[in-house]
This record gives C-alpha cells, structure tokens and sequence, in this order.
C-alpha cells in the first residue's frame, strides 16, 4: 500500500498473519458501517449510492455484486490509465473487493429488521454507522496491505498526472454521485439514496479516521514512556 507521512506513522509492520486478520476484520466492520449508514436511510456515501441504486434498477442482483463489478472496471480503467505499471499483482486487489462484497450483503442481510421513523434516530444511527466504517478504514490502512482497486485507480490517476490526490478523490467521489444521479433520474425517475447524510458522511469519515489516528498515536506514546523509563536504570 502507498502511504502518506500521516499513514506511514500507524502502519503496522509486524506479523503478517496478524496484518491480514486485522484487514479482513477492518473490512467487516466497514461493510458493517455501510450497511448501517443504508438503514439510516438520509443518503449514504458516493460509492454506496450507485450500488444501491443499481439494486433498484435491476434488483436481482445484490449491492455486494454491483460493488465488486465496480472494482473490477476500476482495475480495468486502472489498466489503461497506466498499462505499463500493471502487473499480474494487481489482480490480487479482487481478493478483497470479493470479501468486501460478501461481507456486505451479510450485514445488509443482518440489519435488514433496522426500521427508524424518527429522525433524529435516523442522524444518531448515520453517526455511528460513519464512526464504524472509518474504523474499519483505520484497520486496513494500519493492516498495510493491498489496495482496493478503486483506490489503486485513485492511485494510479496520481502517478499519471501528479495532480493532488486529495482533489482527485473529490473529482471521482462527485463523478460517481453524478452517475448515481443520472441513473436514478432515468431509470426510477427520482434521485435515490444522496441527501443531507451524504454530505455527512464526507464530512464525518475523514473526521473520525483523523481521531483514530490521534489516539493510536497518543497511545504508542503512552507505553513508550514506561520502557523509556525501565531503560534509565540500566543506562546509569
């Protein structure tokens, strides 16, 4: 995985078993998040909106499906963004796309009873279902292992124009909510699933992914201090 400083600080680089199991644990809870958000029912995130709106439009398949298609164009359109830097590697960022897209056909099968009238129930459980789902974020990021092919698109759409990544997953989140729109305009005739929760949920998951790695870091501080102070004996 390519990280930032910020990244580079919380990345865990210990046991690989350990990693992996941490990954797959950060995607549950993070598909547990998006399924959460769903039941909220005040708009979901960029990404969540288009797959679940296709499920409207063609309701035998499942969210998770659409959502591994999704992938799989990225790791197309990442091919042709940069062919010479693709790889038979590449190909192993559908190993966790899949798990992701079962895991959230799970959860959505697990929160289906979640029926909320009131709405400042509704905001409380978008909230939490945000604070879940930059959890699982966290872990995979500390996990420090294979991108998912949507971000490895983002990636890639960096390398190849140098333009600042933050601005270019602006550009693809707005990109996929204009598709989201579109489709729900032409084929249900409304638009489904972006609202005011939408902008939360940007607003929210970066927020709480900035105060998980705040406490990680205040934490590692805080047992670095006792060894710090074991160690001064034995340094007089």
């Amino acid at each position: 995985m390519d990280h930032n400083a910020a990244e580079a600080e919380i990345v865990d680089t210990g046991s690989l078993t350990r990693r992996w199991i941490m990954y797959v644990v950060g995607i549950y809870v993070l598909t547990f998040g998006v399924s959460l958000a769903i039941r909220a029912g005040i708009g979901i995130s960029p990404q969540s909106s288009l797959t679940r709106t296709m499920t409207l439009v063609y309701p035998p398949l499942s969210q998770g499906t659409y959502n591994f298609a999704l992938e799989l164009i990225m790791l197309f359109l990442t091919y042709l963004v940069l062919p010479k830097d693709f790889t038979l590697k590449n190909f192993a960022s559908l190993i966790p796309a899949f798990v992701l897209a079962v895991f959230l056909d799970l959860n959505l099968g697990m929160t289906e009873f979640i029926k909320l009238d009131l709405y400042p129930a509704r905001v409380a459980l978008l909230v939490f279902a945000d604070a879940a789902l930059a959890f699982g974020l966290f872990l995979m990021i500390r996990a420090n292992l294979v991108l998912m092919p949507i971000d490895m698109f983002v990636n890639t759409i960096f390398k190849r124009t140098g333009w600042k990544w933050g601005n270019i997953k602006t550009g693809f989140d707005c990109t996929l909510l204009v598709l989201s729109a579109c489709i729900g305009l032409l084929f249900l005739s409304e638009i489904k699933f972006i609202r005011e929760g939408t902008i939360l949920n940007a607003i929210l998951v970066g927020q709480y992914i900035k105060l998980y790695f705040f406490l990680f870091k205040k934490l590692e501080a805080r047992k670095a201090v006792p060894s710090a102070k074991r160690l001064e004996p034995a340094a007089k």
